[in-house]
């Protein structure tokens, strides 16, 4: 049951759920199917927007367009305990991601590989600077460019300083308002060279998008007899977490399990400090075309304020003549005064020492259990945000054996 705008609070004892889970993300909405289904939990899912979804959600808009409110998301895994889990709530398009960088109006696919090299550099020496990528690495490698940087080859190091310039630099600086030596390595190092004919963005065995689109997928996932949903309330509203090894729901001692999918650092009051992020503006336009661009996302990677432009009908497969919508992304500095949404967290040595204290916090209370970007302060993507909420699951269910 799902109800809307705040329908929680003096009027109800929250107290009586075995289970809270905070967040109706993929998070929070497989761990409360887990729990009731296969533990028999009476469970409460509170999510503070006026929607389930989490950044996944996708809607019709004005046009009739099926379009992702917070940026595109397209599902891909290795992972068959989780694609086989998710296909219990869905049916999959087989579509498979493919971005284009424009470089000075030039399209090269990206990740790097042999055809943005023939693109790039022309068909002759594309195909010469192909033949020492595979005499160096081997065929069907991914190289990152890192690492082509520090080789002796001149040709080698060519390569990596076209990438570095043309496809990465001026694209993070953009998406992380920073100079690249001021990006942790961990983001640097996963931009790589793809030895290989192959243009799709991802390689996993699974991918694509829920046929009828996510928020459906959500709408199966919760529903459940043992599930009731909370929109529109926010749970910093509902816990009182200031008395530590204690949680107070809505004034009550609660003793029950806590899964709490939003940032600590704002649910323990900024005590520490804020946890930086970077969020986006999305602008979204409609045109009276069929199609607007030659791939689902075009990268921007060296012109234009915004970082990259999707229409998301290559995504969906919607077909819908005559119309079609489009979203630029400008990456924005996180202010939550602001009203914005946090999407990426900015890590570094001392972020993650300021959050590490927020783990503490939240490690003293009794069955309370951080899970998802946001609580966990990493990026993961649904697969693993998926694969990570079923271990919890498997880890409560077996305790309470």
């Amino acid at each position: 049951m799902i109800t809307a705008e705040g329908a929680t609070g003096a009027d109800e004892d929250l107290t009586e759920y075995d289970a809270i889970i905070v967040g109706a993300g993929f998070a929070g909405a497989t761990v409360a199917r887990e729990l009731a289904e296969r533990g028999g939990r009476r469970v409460i899912v509170l999510e503070a927007r006026d929607h389930i979804g989490g950044n996944a959600y996708d809607r019709f808009d004005d046009a009739g367009v099926l379009i992702h409110q917070y940026g595109p998301h397209i599902f891909h895994t290795t992972d068959d305990r989780v694609f086989g889990y998710l296909s219990r709530f869905t049916e999959w398009n087989g579509y498979s991601h493919e971005v284009l960088a424009n470089v000075h109006g030039q399209y090269l696919p990206v990740p790097f590989n042999k055809r943005s090299l023939r693109i790039a550099f022309g068909e002759e020496r594309g195909n010469q600077l192909i033949a020492k990528l595979i005499a160096r690495f081997g065929d069907e490698k991914k190289v990152p460019i890192s690492e082509l940087r520090k080789e002796s080859d001149p040709d080698l190091v060519e390569i990596a300083d076209y990438v570095w310039e043309n496809v990465f630099l001026h694209y993070t600086t953009k998406q992380w308002g920073k100079n690249a030596d001021e990006i942790d390595v961990s983001v640097t190092a996963r931009v790589p060279v793809f030895i290989s004919e192959d243009s799709r963005y991802f390689t996993d065995p699974h991918q694509g998008l829920p046929t009828d689109g996510y928020t459906r997928v959500f709408e199966r996932l919760l529903d459940h007899p043992g599930i009731t949903v909370r929109t529109g309330v926010d749970a910093r509203g509902v816990l009182d977490v200031s008395t530590p090894g204690r949680v107070l729901v809505a004034g009550r001692p609660y003793a029950g399990t806590i899964v709490y999918t939003g940032p600590l650092d704002e649910l323990f009051g900024n005590r520490f400090g804020r946890l930086p992020y970077r969020s986006l503006d999305f602008v979204f336009e409609t045109y009276p075309v069929d199609r607007y661009q030659p791939k689902g996302t075009i990268n921007f990677t060296v012109s234009e304020a915004y970082t990259r432009i999707t229409e998301f009908k290559h995504m969906t497969r919607q077909v819908l003549p005559g119309r079609t919508t489009i979203v630029r992304e400008y990456s924005r500095p996180y202010d939550p005064d602001a009203g914005m949404d946090p999407y990426y967290p900015e890590v570094n040595e001392e972020v993650q020492r300021m959050h590490a204290r927020y783990k503490e916090l939240a490690a003293a209370l009794p069955s309370f259990h951080p899970l998802g970007r946001l609580a966990e302060y990493r990026y993961y993507n649904m697969d693993a945000t998926v694969a990570n909420a079923l271990a919890l699951a498997d880890e409560l269910l077996k305790e309470s054996k």
